[in-house]
C-alpha cells in the first residue's frame, strides 16, 4: 500500500476530529469479523484508510457522506490461493469479473506461467496485476517444475525463490507440491520451507489424501497450510494438526460442501476460503471467493464466520498488514450489500474509493502488454500419426480413469484393444489414447497413454494447459486427429481445440504463454462453449473436459498421470511401464 506518514497523521486528525474525512458511511450495519457481531454503527474513511467507526460519528465532517439506510458493509474479500492463470484471461480481466463482488484482494500462485516462462513469466504477471483495483499478492512457485518426472519450460531453483521472496508483494513460498520428497526429508524441499521462514513468509501445502504418520511428517517440516482436503474427515485432521486450512471450491474441485460443517465459530482463524482454479464460465455464472462465502451460508454457515473465513483469517495467516476486516487504521476495502444471506455486493470500495456499483466496474484498467518471454511459447517437432503409436504385448494395461468433479485419478487395469499389433483407442470401450507433447523446444518427448470415463467416440481435444508443466496434452481416438489438433494448436500459440476428421470445429487461441489471452471474459467464455459443445457432438460425457484433461498430467496427485516422461504412478513418485508385469 506504500502508506505515507502523511496517511497516517490524516486518519489519525480525521478520528480526532481535526479534520473531515473524505468519506461518511453512515448507518450501516457493520460485520464486525473480529467479534462475529453485526453492530448498527457509521464508517469514517480518511483517504485509504478506515479513520473510525463508531455511533459517535453520525455527523462526523466528511467531503462525501453516504446514507447507507442499514444496509450491511462487510470488509473487502480476500481469496487465499489461486492461480490466476487458470482463469484464462489476464489479471485485467479477471480483476473486472470478480472486483464487482466484492473480492478485493488474491494470493496467487503464479507456478502455471513459471513452469513456462520462468522468473520472466512471474515478472510479468507482476507488472500485469500492477494499477488494478484488486490487489494482487504472489507466493513464489516451489514447484518448477512439479517433479523430475516432466519436463517444463523453465526450472526455479532455491537462488531463484530466494530472489523474488525479497519483493514486497511476495507473501511466501507457494504450494510444495512434492509431498513424497518432503515425506522423504528431501533437502532441496526442506530448503524452500527455510527460505520462507528466514523471510518472514509462510511456506504453503498441498497434500491431498495426506493423514495419520503422513500427514504429521509433511507438517513437521513447518509447512502452514493445505487447500487439498476433500472429506470432513481429512479436513478435521489437518485441522487438528495445527494446519491453515483452506476449504476450496474452483471449477472442477468441489469440497466446501464436504468441509462446511468445519466452518465454525470456535475454530476462530484456522480456516480460509480459496478458489484455486476457476473458469469464466465460474467467474460470470458464480462468481470468485464471494461464492464460496455465499455457498457457506447457504449450508448454513455463520454469516460473519463465512465472511471471516474469508477475509480476516486469509489476511492474518498471510500477515497483511492492515487488511480483511472494517476497523480503525485499516485500508478501506469494504463491500456493500443489500442482503446479507445472499453477498450480493451493491457498492465496491477498494483503498477509500468507490470502484464498482451494481455489480459493474466504475474505474479504468490498464492495458496489459503481451511481449518477451511470455508470447511464442508452443515449440513442437514436426508430428506425424506414426508418433503416437504404441506397439502391443502381452498382459494388461494401466489405464488412467478420470473423476468428475475432482482432480483425483483412478488407476485401472485392463485388457487394451490391438489392432495391427498396435495398442489402440477403443470408442465401444470408452477408451481413449491420451499423449502429452512436450511443447517448450526442450527435447520433443511423446508421453503415451490410454484413459477412460471421457466417453469420447470419435476425433480428439486437445490443450496447452497441462498441469503443472503445461505440456501439449490431448486425448483422442484417431491419431491423425490428434496430430492435427497438435499443430493447430502450434499456429495458434497454444490454446484448446477440437477436431473431428481433420477439420477444426472450435478452438480458443491462449497466445499468452498458451495460458492465456487479453480478450474479454465474455469472449472467452462464449469460445468455451462452443467447445463444450464440440466436445459433446464427439461424444464427450464428463464434465468439463478440459479442464480434467489439463489436470490429467498432474504428476503430485494421485493415482495415475501422464507427462512426456510416460505414466506416473504418483504414490510410488516414478515413472511406470504401460503394461502391468
Amino acid at each position: 500500500m506504500n502508506l505515507q506518514l502523511s496517511d497516517l497523521q490524516y486518519a489519525v486528525d480525521v478520528a480526532m476530529g481535526r479534520q473531515p474525512g473524505s468519506l461518511l458511511l453512515k448507518n450501516a450495519r457493520l460485520v464486525n469479523v473480529f467479534t462475529l457481531e453485526i453492530q448498527h454503527t457509521h464508517i469514517l474513511l480518511a483517504g485509504r484508510l478506515i479513520a473510525a467507526v463508531g455511533p459517535a460519528y453520525a455527523q462526523a465532517p466528511a467531503a462525501e457522506v453516504v446514507d447507507l439506510e442499514g444496509r450491511w458493509v462487510a470488509p473487502g474479500l480476500i481469496d487465499g490461493h489461486v492461480h490466476l492463470e487458470s482463469s484464462l484471461v489476464s489479471p485485467a480481466e479477471y480483476a473486472k469479473g470478480v472486483v464487482p463482488r466484492g473480492v478485493t484482494g488474491v494470493v496467487t500462485d503464479p507456478h502455471e506461467i513459471a513452469n513456462v516462462a520462468g522468473v520472466a513469466g512471474i515478472e510479468w504477471l507482476m507488472q500485469a496485476s500492477e494499477g488494478l483495483p484488486l490487489e494482487v499478492w504472489i507466493t513464489v512457485p516451489s514447484s518448477v517444475p512439479s517433479t523430475p518426472l516432466e519436463t517444463s519450460g523453465a526450472v526455479l531453483g532455491l537462488a531463484e525463490i530466494e530472489r523474488l521472496l525479497a519483493h514486497p508483494r511476495v507473501v511466501g513460498v507457494a504450494e510444495l507440491m512434492s509431498f513424497p520428497a518432503i515425506l522423504a526429508a528431501d533437502a532441496t524441499e526442506l530448503g524452500k520451507v527455510l527460505l520462507a521462514e528466514r523471510s518472514r513468509k509462510s511456506p504453503e501445502g498441498h497434500a491431498p489424501t495426506l493423514v495419520g504418520p503422513a500427514l504429521q511428517g509433511y507438517l513437521a517440516s513447518g509447512i502452514a497450510s493445505d487447500h487439498e482436503s476433500t472429506t470432513l474427515e481429512e479436513g478435521r485432521a489437518k485441522l487438528e494438526a495445527g494446519c491453515f486450512l483452506m476449504v476450496r471450491e474452483g471449477s472442477t474441485t468441489r469440497n466446501l460442501e464436504a468441509l462446511a460443517p468445519l466452518l465454525r465459530p470456535e475454530h476462530g482463524e484456522r480456516i480460509g476460503l480459496v478458489t484455486d482454479d476457476r473458469l469464466p464460465s465460474d467467474l460470470l455464472r458464480e462468481g470468485g471467493v464471494d461464492f464460496l462465502v455465499r455457498k457457506a451460508i447457504g449450508l448454513g454457515v455463520d454469516p460473519a464466520y463465512a465472511i471471516r473465513a474469508g477475509s480476516w483469517n486469509v489476511a492474518r495467516h498471510y500477515r497483511l498488514l492492515r487488511r480483511g476486516a472494517i476497523a480503525p487504521g485499516f485500508q478501506a476495502d469494504l463491500v456493500v450489500l443489500d442482503d446479507l444471506h445472499s453477498f450480493r455486493a451493491q457498492a465496491v470500495y477498494q483503498q477509500g474509493r468507490r470502484v464498482a456499483r451494481q455489480g459493474r466496474l466504475e474505474v479504468a484498467l490498464p492495458k496489459t502488454e503481451v511481449s518477451g518471454a511470455v508470447s511464442h511459447t508452443v515449440r513442437l517437432p514436426e508430428l506425424h500419426p506414426q508418433d503416437l503409436q504404441i506397439p502391443a504385448s502381452p498382459g494388461k494395461v494401466r489405464v488412467i480413469r478420470a473423476i468428475p468433479h475432482q482432480v483425483l485419478t483412478a488407476e485401472e487395469h485392463l485388457e487394451p484393444t490391438v489392432r495391427d499389433g498396435e495398442v489402440v483407442a477403443d470408442p465401444s470401450r470408452d477408451l481413449a489414447k491420451l499423449v502429452c507433447f512436450e511443447r517448450h523446444g526442450k527435447n520433443g518427448r511423446i508421453g503415451k497413454g490410454l484413459v477412460t470415463a471421457f466417453g469420447l467416440q470419435k476425433g480428439a481435444l486437445a490443450c496447452t494447459v497441462g498441469h503443472d508443466h503445461h505440456n501439449l496434452m490431448a486425448v483422442g481416438v484417431s491419431d491423425a486427429d490428434i496430430v492435427t489438433a497438435a499443430r493447430r494448436l502450434w499456429a495458434l500459440g497454444g490454446g484448446m481445440v477440437a477436431v473431428a476428421d481433420g477439420e477444426v470445429l472450435a478452438e480458443l487461441a491462449l497466445p499468452i504463454a498458451g495460458l492465456m489471452t487479453d480478450e474479454p471474459l465474455e469472449v472467452v467464455d462464449a469460445r468455451l462453449q462452443d467447445l463444450e459443445a464440440a466436445a459433446k457432438t464427439l461424444g464427450v460425457t464428463l464434465p468439463d473436459p478440459y479442464m480434467a484433461l489439463s489436470f490429467l498430467g498432474l504428476a503430485v496427485i494421485p493415482e495415475l498421470r501422464l507427462t512426456d516422461h510416460g505414466l506416473v504412478d504418483v504414490r510410488q513418485g516414478a515413472v511406470v511401464g504401460l503394461f502391468v508385469e
